[in-house]
């Protein structure tokens, strides 16, 4: 079977009026949310698919690079031409690796279909058949909002909830000790601090950061997620050695090396990764096994589209609950359901929606993905190019893009 046309698709949906919202030292700016769609064609007539980034770079990327390589290759093995492609045009090039694992997963859904099984019989051997799902949302609001979101997000039936603070250090401990009362001892908090205590020269010190954490312990959040500049390991060692509340990192780790010292300096407790920026497959597969081996649990980043959710749901049953633990399900406003805002491509993606039952995901064992994907939002939701969303600092005064749908580098306060 012979690979026979590899295409990237960009997509946007524009909000109406962009979205204004301060915080704890300026204010972030959101004018719309963007994805990736990836279609390979074969000479079999089996087609696979794969979510992306929403980013120029890495569809240039596949389309200049990546498409041209694949294009008459024979898809015998997807692990064996991800290697050839590793040590050929890939060598040494991180981001352009990075780049072919996205393609690499609509690979492996050309792959299980061809032998009309799911992706998780061929990616490791399906071993359950559930995921469990927390609610993601939760954006610059006062802490009576947060509270009355956690508790919305909860009756919905999810088994955590996830929010973002931004109100200085007295106000977000307030906020999740409002969050703990809505949704009583049952619901699982996560406090995710990762773009939000980047506030230039207001940034949280390592001292206030652990007052914080100490403080937000009392009401016993699952995690807090990287509260301290990503790169700094010994910092999360430090924190972590207080033993003042679970800390989860990992989704700005730049490449294997990264995660491997987060991992062995005992950084975290939960270890976090994106399918879809931070090697696809190839790379959670090996993290899984540092991560059983050190006794530590991992939770799935996802911060876009259905399809992104589907590709790692159909690689996290492939091990127990006692590694993968956690799938992030983005809860956006969609007809009238509460969440951060709509983003309706989101769902539309999918030609039927995700089977959520209790606040976990079932898995489809169709072949492939197991739910067929809907071509008419690559029409529907044209490309817009340009960052979806800027943060402004008041202090020092600077307004810094986001591009790609992933996080911005650092900002804090400068030595």
């Amino acid at each position: 079977m012979k690979l026979i046309r590899v295409q990237p698709f960009l997509m946007s949906f524009p909000f109406p009026e962009p979205l204004r919202l301060p915080f704890y030292g300026g204010e972030r700016t959101i004018l719309k949310r963007d994805a990736m769609l990836v279609r390979v064609q074969t000479s079999a007539g089996i087609t696979g698919y794969a979510p992306g980034p929403g980013s120029e770079l890495v569809f240039q990327a596949i389309r200049d690079v990546i498409a041209p390589w694949l294009e008459g290759a024979v898809l015998a093995d997807p692990d064996a031409l991800r290697i050839r492609f590793e040590s050929g045009p890939g060598k040494g090039n991180r981001e352009l690796i990075k780049a072919y694992c996205v393609v690499d997963v609509a690979l492996w859904d050309i792959y299980a279909k061809s032998f009309s099984v799911p992706i998780s019989e061929v990616v490791g051997g399906r071993v359950r058949e559930r995921i469990k799902l927390y609610g993601s949302a939760g954006m610059y609001q006062p802490p009576e909002k947060f509270a009355e979101e956690a508790a919305a997000i909860a009756a919905m039936g999810f088994p955590g909830y996830k929010m973002r603070p931004a109100l200085g250090p007295e106000d977000d401990v307030r906020t999740v000790e409002l969050m703990r009362a809505a949704v009583g001892s049952n619901v699982d908090l996560m406090i995710d601090a990762h773009a939000w205590w980047r506030m230039g020269d207001r940034s949280y010190s390592p001292e206030t950061v652990a007052q914080v954490a100490e403080a937000m312990g009392e009401y016993d959040p699952l995690w807090l997620e990287e509260p301290l500049p990503p790169a700094d390991h010994a910092a999360y060692s430090a924190l972590r050695e207080k033993e003042l509340v679970p800390l989860a990192a990992g989704e700005h780790e730049p490449d294997e090396a990264g995660f491997q010292e987060l991992i062995d300096s005992d950084c975290v407790d939960y270890v976090q990764m994106d399918v879809v920026c931070q090697g696809g497959f190839a790379m959670a597969r090996r993290l899984f096994n540092l991560i059983a081996r050190r006794e530590l649990r991992f939770a799935f980043h996802a911060w876009g589209t259905d399809l992104e959710i589907l590709a790692a749901a159909q690689l996290g049953v492939c091990w127990p609950d006692t590694v993968v633990e956690w799938l992030e399900y983005p809860c956006y406003s969609n007809d009238g359901k509460p969440g951060m805002y709509p983003f309706p491509l989101a769902t539309e993606i999918l030609a039927e929606p995700l089977r959520i039952e209790r606040g976990e995901l079932l898995v489809p064992r169709e072949p492939g993905f197991g739910i067929e994907v809907n071509e008419a939002v690559m029409e529907k939701y044209p490309w817009i190019p340009g960052p979806w969303s800027f943060f402004r600092l008041d202090s020092p005064a600077q307004t810094l893009a986001v591009v790609g749908d992933h996080s911005i580098p650092w900002e804090g306060k400068k030595p």
